[in-house]
């Protein structure tokens, strides 16, 4: 990228100023953007790199939301997005209309997704899809003869989005309560339970977890039960050895379907194809959006195993759920490239090789800083936590935010990364790349948050 201005100064402050006359931000603080205007305007990409309209030039290290696995400015993505809508830019899948490209990626993802998950709706992305997928589950449940089962079980510090179905399920504050919506029968257990799912009743923790909340709701209730492989926005929360594995069988035991929330583990973000693939867990539906585009166009789905495929194709009415975009035939020539990309360039390998580099980079910040634990890396899906004491767990005081002033500090030394809340406040720095990262890159980051830890523990310790 250029080292020149991409706006003029004059041309800037215009644009700063119809941006805060116009434009409603979603997850910004609207009386401080009304009074500032926008913290940062992007004008360009490359790779990991961003561009704004000053010319200054920033690491991506959150991949902007979780979802330009393939780094920005890629020709191939950019060509092939031409290419389809100078031929046929946009299709209606409704009233049985169909086109190429949404067909050929239903066929391959179908081919790559674990198990018999053998059928895919096309939603614009993954609040859609976590909503499709409450809908769907209740529906496969009515044509079994069983419509009492509606509830949805959620996991607390969980994220699904911001549709009201998809908030409601969203067991982060914020999000949950946000303007009062929300609807009925859906429940947030405590999340990882192990020992709990499996039927440990003596287990301390064992009232609120899944296993507690269907018996006392009642399986012949419960419609499904929704996890993400890792939580991403609540905290990018590892599951312990076993646990999907016990959801599932838990899942199995009760008659109840399990949905994967794989919006952001999905398409190589954890070394895997699918974050559900690091645990050979195959669920009943699989929600997909983000990195099946690479952001470049807005995309999303649920894979849905063959039985719930072969129920729901019995129903001779209409069936009244859908969207103007699903199979957007755009969308879906990019993802099928991104995919091609993904496959041909052994994306998914060079992930897990940055994830020894990340992990070798947390090493260095635990050693050097007092402040650093529970790092976390699963493919280049990671996240830190800073404790004034680590080894007694002893947060800073409610007064300081320390994720919010180590990535400020990272943002002032142009790299992007995003903090998050955690029980103890807010104290967890999410790091999540372009899966095309390389060595180096890496190391330029590792090096960013060293000094900006340095700056933050001079002020606090």
């Amino acid at each position: 990228m250029t080292d020149q201005l991409s706006v003029s100064p004059t041309a800037l402050v215009d644009l700063e100023e119809l941006d805060k006359k116009h434009y409603l931000h979603p997850t910004t603080i609207p009386k401080i953007h009304a009074e500032q205007g926008p913290k940062l305007s992007f004008t360009e990409g490359n790779g990991i790199y961003v561009k704004d309209t000053k010319g200054d030039e920033y690491i991506d290290g959150l991949s902007m939301l979780w979802n330009v696995n393939l780094g920005h400015g890629n020709q191939e993505l950019a060509n092939t997005a031409k290419e389809q809508m100078t031929k046929l830019a946009f299709s209606s899948s409704f009233a049985g209309y169909s086109n190429e490209p949404a067909v050929r990626l239903a066929e391959k993802m179908t081919s790559m997704a674990p198990g018999d998950l053998n059928a895919v709706f096309y939603t614009s992305g993954g609040s859609e899809s976590n909503d499709t997928a409450f809908k769907l589950s209740r529906f496969y449940w009515s044509m079994k003869g069983k419509p009492e089962k509606k509830k949805i079980i959620s996991l607390k510090q969980g994220y699904h989005g911001v549709t009201i179905a998809a908030q409601t399920a969203t067991a982060i504050p914020l999000f949950h309560q946000f303007s009062s919506s929300g609807i009925s029968d859906v429940f947030h257990a405590k999340p990882h339970l192990t020992d709990c799912e499996l039927g440990g009743r003596s287990h301390p923790d064992y009232e609120g977890s899944i296993r507690d909340i269907v018996e006392k709701e009642g399986a012949d209730t419960i419609a499904a039960v929704i996890v993400e492989p890792v939580q991403g926005s609540g905290g990018v929360h590892m599951p312990p050895d076993g646990y999907l594995e016990a959801v599932r069988k838990l899942c199995d035991e009760f008659g109840i379907l399990f949905i994967a929330d794989e919006v952001i583990c999905g398409f190589g973000r954890t070394g895997k194809m699918f974050g559900v693939d690091n645990w050979d867990v195959v669920p009943d539906l699989m929600c997909v959006a983000k990195g099946i585009s690479s952001g470049y166009s807005q995309l999303g789905g649920v894979l849905i195993k063959q039985e719930i495929r072969d129920t729901l194709v019995q129903y001779d009415q209409v069936l009244a759920h859908g969207f103007t975009y699903s199979g957007h035939p755009t969308a879906c020539a990019v993802a099928l490239k991104n995919i091609e990309i993904l496959e041909r360039d052994e994306v998914v390998a060079n992930v897990k090789s940055m994830e020894h580099e990340l992990n070798a980079g947390f090493e260095y910040l635990k050693d050097k800083h007092p402040t650093v634990t529970k790092t976390r890396a699963l493919g280049l899906l990671a996240g830190f936590e800073l404790y004034k004491d680590r080894d007694e767990e002893i947060p800073f005081d409610s007064s300081i935010l320390p994720s919010t002033e180590v990535v400020e500090e990272c943002f002032n030394r142009k790299l992007i990364l995003r903090p998050l809340a955690s029980q103890v406040g807010r104290n967890i720095v999410a790091i999540a790349p372009p899966l095309i990262i390389n060595k180096r890159q890496v190391e330029d980051m590792v090096a960013i948050i060293d000094d900006s830890i340095s700056d933050f523990e001079k002020k606090h310790l």
